[in-house]
């Protein structure tokens, strides 16, 4: 029988859990330390391990326990034998293997062992580790209030940057959710003839499209009658006591119309965290068309009940809000959530989102003619990929990294004057990115190319190399803070829709995709200008080489499925 421990793969949070396990033990057993009232004080679990991640402190340990955590579970923060026993005997599911440990001036450092935890992950492929840690069930919807028709056709010329911003969250939101295992759908449907979804497909959206004549005529006459007789519709009487004493109020203009009393919706609703002045509210016909197609892209959930996220701009949120408490006037009872995004601003200057596209993308075509002369033309430059292609994906992944790789509630500043605003050099985001993952391309091509001549023998099973061969520094930061986190990264979206509670409102870390290639690459480019990956052909240096290509091809797969929750397309050559 295959023994569990050694094939899970290897994690963070189970290996800080268990080393934590390991430094309390049982709390009776634990030797008499600080006390308040005669009651003893333990720190929280989760506080007393810090995994490390700077190259200067990872020379010397992987983890740490700091002495103010020592000095409270301890007395005099001395560590018992039988307890540093247990922490480096560590071991279970997911736990990475420890080689050493001591105490020190700064508390408790443990080693893990590298050689063993480098076998582990890279002798399978790194598969287990460029997927979440756990498939997830359910149905989510991605309803973009920016797409949705208003009065006058949504246009790539009309369209905001804080409404492009909340375009490109909820694509990636979508590709994130669907990568955990959510069934995950897109809303609003938009007629495929119309100059939007192209703007979008330019951006590698694909959003979902109806026929040019398709209209939602039936779902709309739905929602208007169960609006006409939800038991939240403001009657004439009731509209009539509201506007008499004090004052005079005209209200010819809304003569008839249709109003629904939204703060007694959502407080007898119980809903969470709505704006408390939210009162009542005019049913218009964009309204009405907002709540249909919302009704449309729930109707195909597998589940009785989908969690449909909002994504929004705040200077849209409270208009939103009215949608969310209108569709549930209406009857609809899934959960409902609030992505809400900070502003963009472009000091000195007022661009539209398609003015943005075209300044990005004329900046990028320049910044390569620069760097690669006349040969930046349509040909055809690898693998079927043009220049287009190339300048296209490059502009894509510009503006996504700038508007994505900031805390989405916070505003974004964009430098739209600056001359040259993108470069092919330096760690500046999107393009960076891009760059060190065609390097890595290249790399592979260049050693294929040395097994044709001649120079080099195939890669052989993993079986076959001794990973004690990795010893360079910059090796175990790549693995260990980038291989071995990245599914715990790829959890959190889920986990935060998960969170019962809270309000409407949900914070979730979408800046972290962004942020984390950007230091992958800073820290992937200081190691490849540093070391030389194929040496020369001599068999006795064959073992490291052959090392090191396993974990850069773990590498590249890493970069592939981080860039594919931003739709971006690997660049296989630059």
């Amino acid at each position: 029988m295959e023994n569990t421990e050694e094939s899970s793969p290897l994690r963070i949070t189970p290996t800080v859990q268990a080393l934590s396990s390991a430094l309390r033990g049982k709390r009776e057993n634990v030797p008499d330390a600080s006390r308040v009232n005669g009651d003893r004080i333990f720190p929280d679990p989760e506080k007393l391990w810090f995994k490390e991640s700077s190259a200067k402190n990872l020379r010397n340990r992987d983890f740490l326990s700091p002495t103010t955590m020592l000095n409270t579970l301890y007395a005099d923060g001395q560590v018992p034998p039988a307890v540093m026993s247990r922490v480096l005997s560590l071991h279970g599911c997911g736990v990475l293997p420890v080689a050493g440990g001591e105490v020190m001036g700064e508390g408790l450092r443990v080693r893990v062992d590298r050689p063993a935890a480098f076998g582990s992950v890279l002798a399978g492929g790194a598969t287990e580790y460029l997927k979440p840690s756990s498939q997830k069930q359910g149905c989510v919807v991605i309803n973009c209030p920016a797409l949705h028709p208003k009065p006058n056709t949504l246009t790539p010329e009309t369209l905001t940057l804080g409404q492009l911003r909340t375009v490109l969250l909820a694509d990636h939101m979508g590709a994130l959710l669907r990568r955990q295992g959510f069934a995950v759908s897109y809303c609003p449907t938009i007629p495929e003839d119309t100059n939007i979804i192209t703007f979008l497909r330019a951006l590698g959206i694909n959003w979902p499209v109806a026929q040019a004549n398709w209209t939602n005529k039936e779902l709309e006459e739905k929602i208007q009658a169960a609006l006409e007789n939800s038991s939240y519709r403001q009657r004439e009487t009731e509209r009539g006591r509201r506007t008499s004493g004090g004052g005079r109020k005209v209200e010819e203009e809304n003569e008839g119309a249709l109003r629904v009393n939204l703060k007694q919706a959502f407080q007898e609703e119980g809903l969470l965290g709505y704006d408390p002045s939210l009162g009542t509210c005019t049913v218009h016909r964009e309204s009405v068309s907002h709540l249909a197609q919302l009704d449309l892209a729930t109707a195909n959930c597998t589940v009785p009940m989908a969690t449909v996220l909002h994504v929004t701009s705040c200077q849209d949120e409270f208009r939103q809000q009215q949608i969310a408490v209108l569709w549930r006037a209406s009857g609809a009872t899934h959960t409902q959530r609030h992505l809400v995004c900070g502003p963009v601003k472009t000091p000195g200057c007022q661009l539209t989102a398609a003015q943005y596209l075209q300044l990005r993308r004329g900046q990028m075509k320049e910044a390569s003619e620069m760097k690669y002369g006349d040969q930046v033309e349509g040909r055809c430059v690898y693998a079927c990929q043009t220049w287009d292609d190339i300048i296209r994906v490059m502009t894509s992944a510009t503006v996504r990294f700038e508007l994505l790789s900031t805390v989405h509630t916070s505003p974004v500043t964009l430098d739209v004057q600056r001359e040259g605003g993108v470069s092919t050099k330096g760690p500046r985001g999107g393009v960076f990115v891009m760059y060190n993952c065609a390097r890595l391309h290249t790399l592979f091509d260049s050693y294929e190319r040395g097994v044709e001549k001649g120079l080099y023998p195939e890669i052989p099973e993993s079986s076959q190399l001794d990973f004690s061969a990795l010893k360079e520094e910059g090796e175990w930061l790549l693995l260990f803070n980038y291989l071995i986190p990245f599914s715990e990264l790829l959890d959190q979206s889920g986990q935060a829709l998960d969170f019962e509670g809270g309000g409407a409102r949900v914070n979730i870390k979408t800046e972290q995709i962004c942020k984390f290639l950007v230091s992958l690459s800073k820290d992937f480019s200081s190691y490849y200008n540093r070391v030389h990956v194929l040496g020369e052909p001599l068999p006795h240096l064959f073992n490291q080489m052959f090392c090191r290509l396993y974990l850069l091809r773990a590498l590249r797969e890493l970069y592939h499925s981080a860039l594919d929750t931003l739709n971006l397309p690997p660049i296989r050559q630059l």
